[in-house]
């Protein structure tokens, strides 16, 4: 009897197996964004190296919540990308990842609408005189979503966990939190101690907060295997409710409002979206047809190509705010090619001679603005110097003031003591108050370049000739090398760069190469002078001290060794200094050196474009950190009728 049932038996077994299947791949059970007309910065270029890949980690779905859920309710969202690890200590690379969490998850601290630090999970903190020592009080109001209260236990946790030689995340968050020694002194009390004074470091505290219930006795080698991943738990506004699969790939995401942040006095009011969810789509070309279809109704962003065909959509309306990236043209001072950099009036000639204003309206019209400053715009800290007027005719008069040091280029170095003479030792070590070259465009040559020899003594006109004198020597050519990413725009803005220079009389070229290539010999300082974009995200401190100080050229982002030591000097007092007000002071210094002596020359800032049904209203898109800022006011977004 048995053997008869064994057919029955198997086919049982296998309708179980397929139900259990189309349990992961179902897609969840919101309505339907409205149907809308068809929509549309470039994504930032990520220095940062991509995550090694994990094994695939469990995709079962969470169980949604029943209570039915009106359309004008829910949001459904748009991203290019894959979710693949939850968790705001491990979304470092991953920006699809870093949207999400930044609904979940909250830190110690937050930016306000001008980047300043303000308190978040963190009631308030006291300062050492030394600027060592920080004691933060907690709030003792918050919950996890899981009802659990939040305590300093969990602050402990999350530090140790970056601090772990075996943390698995980005290494730069390791580097830093390992040299930052963290205690619980009571329930709501953390001490933070750091080996030297760093005004950015409650900047750093942003970082969200995970439960040490949820993860607490986890390897922590194995934190990128937790399935904490895709079932997260933390403070903030939304919480996860489902999950969904096809394909054995997670598509999709749906959060809820959380009730815990509903009982605190920032989430009694507002958040008429009760759902959002986050679809994601391998391209732009894929979301913008899932836009057409009306299964979603923003756009996490629209790439620049795409905006001018975003404009013309009926009912979408675009949001724009300047992204956390400048993008500058660098000189490699190290190159002894192009040895000419390091001297202050070709420099200021070289700035002088370019038309900043009609190059980016030109060239990046629509993604980018203007640039005056080497810090963002929006920032707290923003007091621009005044930039070298473009001016052909200031420009040339200035580069003949440096004729005799292009005449006779330095002899290569015999020893690393005749080396460094030629990197304008004399005027960086100058101190305050000594007269400094102008840039302003008032006609005045500047003083003597570091670096540049004494005059030679005029000739005896009544001499006679010398029979067997030499014919003098060729001027050697000044040749300057552009290097770029291969985006048409950028190419061919570097083209009129390098025309402007040539009227000059250096000879100039541009080179175009993918993007791995560029980052690599960006790296390698293997370039004369190169476009870049240097990304502050996910910084919301202004501190630039990485991409200008003269200590950076090893390991920081100073790609070009800068090497100028007043700018330095100015960075490093900013970054000492605890105290915003009182920092204002020095990077206006900081601002007004890089004016005057030009070290590099600043083009734009890029602009990040966010697409919404003109029926969400509220959007305020301010002070961006990254692109998950978006979602600062998302308590005030709702549907209009």
């Amino acid at each position: 009897m048995l053997k008869g049932l064994r057919w029955p038996f198997l086919a049982l077994v296998m309708a179980s197996i397929l139900m259990a299947l189309a349990l992961i791949a179902q897609p969840d059970e919101t309505p339907q964004a409205a149907q809308t007309a068809p929509t549309s910065t470039p994504a930032p270029t990520d220095p940062s190296p991509e995550p090694s890949p994990e094994p695939a980690l469990d995709t079962q779905p969470l169980p949604p919540n029943p209570t039915p859920v009106p359309p004008e309710s829910i949001l459904v969202e748009a991203l290019v990308g894959q979710i693949s690890k939850l968790n705001p200590l491990l979304a470092t690379y991953n920006p699809v990842d870093r949207d999400i969490t930044a609904l979940i998850f909250e830190g110690l601290t937050a930016a306000n609408e001008y980047g300043e630090i303000v308190p978040d999970l963190a009631e308030s903190w006291t300062i050492s005189d030394d600027g060592l020592v920080y004691i933060v009080v907690l709030r003792q109001d918050i919950l996890w979503q899981d009802g659990i209260p939040f305590t300093a236990q969990d602050v402990a946790f999350t530090f140790d966990l970056l601090s772990n030689p075996l943390f698995p995340g980005a290494p730069e968050l390791h580097e830093f939190w390992r040299t930052v020694e963290v205690e619980a002194l009571d329930e709501f009390l953390v001490r933070f101690r750091l080996t030297q004074p760093l005004a950015s470091f409650l900047d750093q505290l942003r970082i969200g907060i995970v439960p040490e219930h949820a993860l607490r006795g986890a390897p922590v080698e194995a934190l990128g295997q937790h399935r904490f991943n895709l079932a997260p738990i933390g403070t903030g506004p939304y919480q996860i409710e489902t999950l969904t699969a096809s394909n054995g790939q997670i598509d999709g995401i749906q959060l809820r409002a959380a009730p815990v942040y509903r009982q605190r006095p920032e989430g009694a009011e507002g958040f008429a979206l009760d759902r959002i969810v986050f679809r994601t789509y391998p391209d732009f070309r894929s979301a913008l047809d899932a836009y057409d279809r009306g299964e979603v109704n923003s756009l996490g962003r629209v790439p620049p190509a795409r905006q001018e065909q975003a404009q013309q959509v009926p009912g979408l309306s675009l949001y724009t705010a300047i992204e956390p990236h400048v993008g500058v043209l660098i000189y490699n001072w190290q190159r002894d090619s192009v040895w000419f950099l390091r001297n202050l009036r070709v420099r200021l000639a070289l700035a002088h001679a370019v038309d900043r204003a009609t190059l980016v309206a030109t060239h990046l019209g629509g993604r980018a603005i203007l640039a005056d400053s080497p810090l963002l715009p929006n920032s707290w800290a923003y007091r621009p110097g005044e930039w070298p007027a473009y001016d052909m005719g200031l420009a040339q008069g200035v580069l003949e003031t440096a004729r005799s040091v292009l005449d006779s280029p330095p002899a290569p170095p015999e020893d690393e003591a005749e080396s460094e003479a030629t990197d304008e030792p004399a005027e960086e070590a100058a101190p305050d108050g000594e007269s400094e070259p102008p840039a302003d465009g008032d006609g005045g040559a500047p003083p003597d370049a570091e670096g540049e020899p004494p005059a030679e003594p005029a000739e005896d006109a009544t001499a006679e000739p010398t029979e067997q004198a030499p014919e003098p020597e060729a001027p050697p050519a000044l040749a300057i090398t552009i290097l770029t990413p291969d985006d048409p725009a950028l190419e061919g803005l570097a083209q009129d760069v390098a025309a402007s220079w040539s009227q000059l009389g250096f000879t100039t070229a541009v080179e175009a190469v993918d993007a791995a290539t560029f980052q690599g010999r960006l790296e390698a300082g293997d370039f004369d002078a190169a476009v870049v974009e240097l990304s502050f995200e996910p910084n919301a401190d202004p501190d630039p001290y990485v991409f200008w100080h003269q200590g950076q050229a090893e390991s920081g982002q100073n790609f070009g060794g800068m090497d100028d030591r007043r700018v330095s000097e100015a960075l490093e007092t900013a970054r000492r200094e605890p105290y915003g007000i009182n920092r204002i002071g020095h990077y206006e210094r900081f601002q007004a050196l890089f004016a005057e002596r030009a070290p590099a020359i600043v083009l734009y800032y890029p602009l990040y474009i966010y697409a919404a049904d003109e029926r969400l209203e509220g959007v305020q898109i301010g002070f961006m950190s990254a692109p998950s800022d978006r979602f600062q006011t998302i308590q005030d977004w709702r549907f209009s009728g």
